[in-house]
C-alpha cells in the first residue's frame, strides 16, 4: 500500500504538523514502508501466545503512604506568599 502525497497531508494536519514538500515526500516512503511490515506482522500465526504489556521483567517499586510528622504550620505556609492574609487566609483581588 503506497501512501499518496494526499494523505501524507491529511496524517500532518491531523497531527498539526507543517512538512516541507520534501518531508512529505519522505514520510510518505518512510509511513508505506511501516504499513508493509504491520501487513507482513499480520500474516504471523499467534494463537497460543500470551498477551503481554511489559516485556522487560520490570516491575514498579512503591512504598507504603505513612504520615509523618507535621513540617510547617499553616501559618508559617501562608508566611511564604507576600499578598496579605486575613482570617489565616490569602486574600487577593476579586476576579468577577
Amino acid at each position: 500500500m503506497k501512501l499518496t502525497k494526499e494523505q501524507v497531508q491529511h496524517i500532518a494536519r491531523l497531527a498539526r504538523l507543517k512538512l516541507t514538500t520534501e518531508e512529505e515526500e519522505r514520510y510518505a516512503g518512510q509511513l508505506t514502508e511501516i504499513l508493509n511490515y504491520v501487513e507482513v506482522l499480520k500474516e504471523l500465526d499467534t494463537k497460543g501466545v500470551p498477551e503481554t504489556s511489559q516485556v522487560t521483567g520490570l516491575s514498579n517499586v512503591t512504598r507504603e503512604d505513612e504520615a509523618r510528622g507535621v513540617l510547617a504550620t499553616a501559618d508559617e505556609l501562608l508566611g511564604c506568599s507576600g499578598l496579605p492574609k486575613v482570617n489565616h487566609q490569602i486574600r487577593i483581588k476579586r476576579i468577577l
